[in-house]
């Protein structure tokens, strides 16, 4: 385990720090939320709020107590590394937990239903029924989309809607209905799946009543005042394309010319807007009540949220580097074969890739409550002026110093005094460009380092 890279990152989904074990109910909260989600390590020993490194006594008698706690209080039995760690002249307990492939975990004396946790951003949330029933799930290795629905027959599917959207690609008969799991035999009976009633049936409003888009366009930047907004409700392809078009009349266009012709063009990253539409709708939870798709589009951004929120075991970091588990596969295959998707797992590299290209800055990618969200800028980078040519110089020492660097020797560096550098310092933690490790404030030997991403 490489403590200093450890270190040098905030609390995150994966990451949490702890001064101390004062306070065992939320240790144990948080090594079950980690379990239940994507893993990640419990530092013991760090000051949470000002990050200061306050070392533990007795490391070893405290790594019993840890794993005594555990194993008391947290079920199905989980077994977490513990490591006792030196850093210079403290030393530190580090809980690494993985994903667990028995969850969902619980406080023992809780029960389940009350005692399950999962990890959003850097806090515990307590699950509630449908996230556990989707933990189970994915134990099972079943999706939610793919479950049959025995109450309907397979009447239920509308052939003619779904033969629609097919035939741009090819016609579609009805042996395809069962291939792509829009229907499947439930007790020698042909009957509906989820995702068929999501995407083809009548039937979708009655049993998934929030699976429908929302679009409204705000003057400004909040949504203290809306100009337009629609209400989308018809079937979720047929809502998916209407949304599309919702946006491409809010959005701005500009006149390129090219010797004697000119084109409109786009003046907003509009392919990246398309594919998180079209990852909003494969990649909503439709067990979450009283949640739709939402699209705000607001003077300088875009927002785009959709119930549910990563599939579990993955993080942002995971999402970005290409690594993809789709929540709902059969709408996804659904959608692969329509020419909605055109590759698996590329849908947030294609977003990212198309507003960098564009020269927009890099979307917002965050979990929020229960919902995840798509933050699309629709105003170009401009240059980033308070990066001057010193802070530039001061970033770039420290990125070939990965072992970290003192006030002291970044000044020397840079040719200024200790304190007009501690302040282009603070001023670069504060844009969150760079980040310290110190026991104290006044600690002399204060580390400075990159910002881990």
């Amino acid at each position: 385990m490489n403590i200093l890279e450890l270190l040098k990152q905030s609390e995150n989904k994966t990451i949490e720090f702890k001064r101390d074990l004062s306070s065992p109910a939320n240790v144990v909260r948080t090594i079950i939320a980690f379990a239940n989600t994507a893993g990640g390590t419990l530092v013991i020993g760090i000051e949470d709020k000002s990050h200061y490194i306050i070392g533990v006594s007795e490391p070893h008698k405290l790594e019993e107590q840890i794993a005594n706690l555990i194993s008391d209080s947290i079920f199905p039995i989980l077994i977490p590394e513990i490591d006792v760690i030196s850093w210079k002249n403290a030393y530190l307990l580090a809980i690494r937990v993985f994903p667990s492939s028995g969850r969902p975990h619980y406080v023992k004396k809780h029960g389940l239903n009350e005692g399950t946790y999962i990890r959003v951003g850097s806090t515990n949330r307590r699950a509630d029924n449908e996230i556990i029933k989707e933990l189970q799930r994915i134990v099972r290795n079943e999706s939610f989309d793919a479950q049959p629905m025995p109450e309907l027959s397979s009447e239920a599917i509308d052939f003619r809607a779904a033969s629609e959207q097919f035939k741009a690609m090819r016609k579609l008969a009805q042996r395809d209905l069962e291939t792509l799991e829009i229907v499947t035999t439930y007790q020698g009976k042909k009957v509906p799946t989820i995702a068929g009633v999501l995407l083809f049936s009548k039937a979708k409003e009655k049993y998934f009543p929030d699976a429908w888009i929302q679009a409204g366009r705000f003057k400004g930047t909040d949504k203290s005042k809306i100009i337009d907004s629609v209400t989308l409700k018809g079937f979720l392809v047929e809502a998916l394309t209407d949304a599309f078009s919702f946006v491409e009349k809010h959005a701005m266009q500009r006149i390129q010319i090219e010797g004697l012709r000119h084109q409109k063009t786009w003046d907003i990253p509009i392919n990246a807007v398309r594919e998180a539409l079209i990852n909003a709708v494969v990649h909503a939870d439709y067990s979450q009540q009283g949640s739709p798709i939402r699209i705000a589009i607001f003077d300088d951004r875009i927002e785009i949220d959709n119930p549910g929120l990563l599939r579990f075991g993955l993080t942002i970091s995971d999402i970005k580097g290409g690594i993809s588990k789709l929540r709902n596969p059969v709408i996804g295959r659904i959608f692969h074969a329509i020419g909605l998707i055109e590759r698996w797992g590329s849908g947030i590299q294609r977003i990212l890739s198309s507003c960098y290209e564009g020269g927009f800055p890099e979307p917002k990618l965050e979990e929020i409550a229960t919902h995840f969200r798509v933050t699309i800028f629709t105003t170009r980078e401009k240059n980033k002026s308070y990066v001057d040519v010193i802070n530039q110089h001061i970033l770039d020492f420290l990125d070939q110093h990965n072992e970290g660097s003192t006030t002291a020797k970044i000044a020397a560096e840079i040719h200024l005094s200790t304190r007009a550098t501690r302040t282009r310092l603070v001023g670069l933690i504060n844009l969150g460009l760079i980040t310290e490790l110190a026991f104290s404030e006044k600690d002399p030997n204060k580390l400075y380092f990159i910002k881990a991403s």
